[in-house]
């Protein structure tokens, strides 16, 4: 079996995106769901890359097949269980920023267990991407994830934990329990700075960064937005500054974040401050357009960026 870079393991979602057209306003569609999103910026980054979960057997779950072999994303293992449904989601945006409406419940991909998991895939990646929303779906898809991150870690396989809060999910008790268990079990930690706070009842960033260093996570990128992203490593803490843009639409952000630092991080021995400097620009460039896929960028357009 061949070596992937990243393996990303959650629920991608199909997306509708409210945007004003001859003064009206229509849903565009798209791409979604988290891991999803960060695999595809990690192919786009020129990361060998794959994703497993399950889609329904419907036009949503054929158009994201037909996304990932775009994009070069090995989907051989994901499965498509007779009678399953995709997952929609809606976004909205107002003074507040973008806002999310979710279609979800029961869909094919919050119904993949531990026995479902494409063990061999796991161990033959470099990296394992999950995150918060990849266990709040469901109790199952919880104890998948804490499955495939044992296997990885048994298997010399790093794990990539995004925390990613979604109360729309779970209650707070619930979701900071699971997610801290997964965060101490994990190798490099991406939270935001939002979901932090709420996550730990931490304000500055640095105690953030340190309490995560102490549960056992070797390396944390706490990104912040236009603040920048705070970089830490056991002895050692860098404020990386944000690539300012006039931005469009901030849903891919964080994801393309997530896939941009994991290939940067691959690819230039594993230099943290630099992988976080590159995944700012590549996120600073996914804000210029609408939607999570379609705006983010290539490695080329991201290194331009970078030399001005």
């Amino acid at each position: 079996m061949k070596t992937i870079d990243v393996l990303g393991f959650g629920e991608p979602l199909m997306e509708l995106n409210a945007v004003t057209r001859g003064g009206e306003a229509v849903f565009l569609p798209g791409f979604g769901g988290d891991t999803s999103n960060a695999v595809i910026a990690a192919a786009r980054q020129g990361a060998a890359t794959a994703f497993f979960t399950a889609l329904g057997e419907d036009a949503f779950g054929r158009d994201f097949q037909a996304l990932w072999d775009r994009e070069g994303v090995d989907r051989s293992r994901v499965l498509m269980p007779e009678g399953g449904r995709t997952g929609i989601y809606f976004i909205t945006h107002g003074p507040d920023g973008h806002e999310f409406t979710y279609l979800r419940a029961g869909s094919a991909a919050s119904l993949v267990g531990p026995a479902d998991l494409p063990r061999d895939l796991i161990a033959a990646s470099r990296v394992l991407h999950v995150s918060g929303i990849s266990q709040g779906i469901s109790s199952v898809a919880a104890d998948a994830v804490f499955e495939a991150v044992a296997h990885a870690r048994a298997s010399g396989t790093v794990v990539s934990y995004d925390t990613n809060l979604r109360l729309r999910l779970w209650p707070l008790e619930r979701a900071r329990a699971i997610i801290h268990a997964a965060v101490a079990q994990s190798d490099v930690c991406l939270p935001g700075l939002d979901d932090a706070r709420r996550l730990t009842g931490l304000d500055r960033a640095e105690d953030v960064c340190d309490l995560y260093l102490g549960m056992g996570c070797g390396l944390v990128a706490l990104t912040m937005g236009k603040d920048g992203t705070m970089v830490a490593v056991p002895g050692e803490r860098r404020l990386i500054p944000a690539r300012p843009v006039e931005a469009v639409d901030a849903t891919g952000a964080g994801d393309t974040f997530d896939g941009a630092f994991l290939a940067e991080w691959l690819r230039n021995g594993r230099d943290p401050f630099a992988a976080a400097a590159y995944a700012n620009a590549a996120a600073a460039l996914s804000t210029l357009g609408y939607g999570a896929v379609a705006p983010i960028p290539k490695r080329e357009a991201v290194e331009a960026f970078i030399r001005g």
